[in-house]
């Protein structure tokens, strides 16, 4: 997304406006670690890497303690970068992250002063409304879970470029919701499955409800959350005519294309690896969302 005013400001890219990411992986210095809600943030300093377009995410395996009982390495795990900001000649990388096996449990205790190696930034970002839809002026952003990251740092970004932009989170409980602190917006409903914040429901209730009025009216909607949530949200956009990007997840053991791990069917028929013609993806380029180990 280099050369668009507002939006951001990148180093050297690709052909189609990525960020060129560094060849190999890099350690960086974990610089804080705190809690939000059910969630962990963590933060590290990339001494070498680009500013990270929103959407974009990054093979992250911790310097220390990466390996099972009987020593055998994990593979590095897929985050989206949930914030970045540049710090001189380096940037601060934000993750959020929960902890539901070995590898996140471990990312989830990382310590300041600790390393973490990382790869990135990859993948194809959210790309402005404008591309989306000609004429198109304000975003509705709809999370779900730990999906809510990458929509933290695209909401940061419209709002700089002066998009008109709403936001929907929605989560399963209170011991599974967090990272609120993320998003400093007052255009902001929450839902919650169990009630215990906002309306109690579905996110998608939020949207459905939205898409039916003259707030979708020259908007799109970027999404990101489980896929149940995300075909929820694709079949709502096609049935309103209302252009969506989702960001998806999918198992990836590389990350740049070559263990076809994350292969997703597309409507055309055919494949898509995420890792490098995503991970965010057109609604009406797909076949479905529901893409089997996606989310959790």
């Amino acid at each position: 997304m280099s050369g668009k005013p507002g939006i951001a400001e990148q180093g050297p890219t690709l052909d189609d406006g990525r960020p060129l990411a560094p060849f190999g992986r890099r350690a960086c210095r974990v610089t804080r670690n705190i809690a939000s809600g059910g969630y962990r943030i963590f933060s590290a300093v990339d001494p070498e890497g680009p500013d990270p377009a929103a959407g974009q995410f990054y093979m992250l395996a911790a310097e220390s303690g990466w390996a099972a009982e009987d020593g055998r390495p994990y593979l590095a795990r897929a985050f989206s970068v949930a914030d970045s900001d540049p710090e001189g000649d380096r940037v601060r990388l934000d993750f959020l992250v929960q902890g539901v096996g070995p590898g996140t449990g471990r990312l989830c205790s990382l310590q300041e002063g600790e390393r973490l190696w990382v790869h990135g930034p990859l993948g194809r970002p959210f790309g402005v409304p404008r591309e989306a839809v000609p004429g198109a002026h304000g975003a509705i952003l709809v999370g779900g879970g730990i999906g809510i990251a990458p929509l933290a740092l695209w909401r940061r970004r419209l709002a700089a470029a002066g998009v008109p932009t709403r936001v929907l989170l929605g989560f399963r409980d209170r011991e599974r919701s967090g990272g609120l602190d993320l998003f400093r917006c007052s255009e902001l409903k929450v839902a919650s499955e169990d009630g215990h914040q906002g309306h109690r429901g579905y996110v998608t209730e939020l949207l459905e409800v939205m898409l039916r009025g003259d707030d979708a009216d020259g908007a799109v909607v970027y999404a990101c959350g489980p896929p149940a949530m995300l075909e929820a949200v694709r079949l709502l956009c096609a049935e309103r005519g209302v252009a969506c990007e989702l960001a998806m997840e999918a198992p990836m053991a590389c990350g740049f294309g070559a263990c076809f791990g994350c292969a997703v069917p597309l409507a055309e028929g055919g494949y898509m690896r995420l890792c490098v013609d995503g991970p965010v993806v057109r609604g009406a380029d797909l076949a479905t969302a529901l893409v089997p180990g996606g989310g959790h």
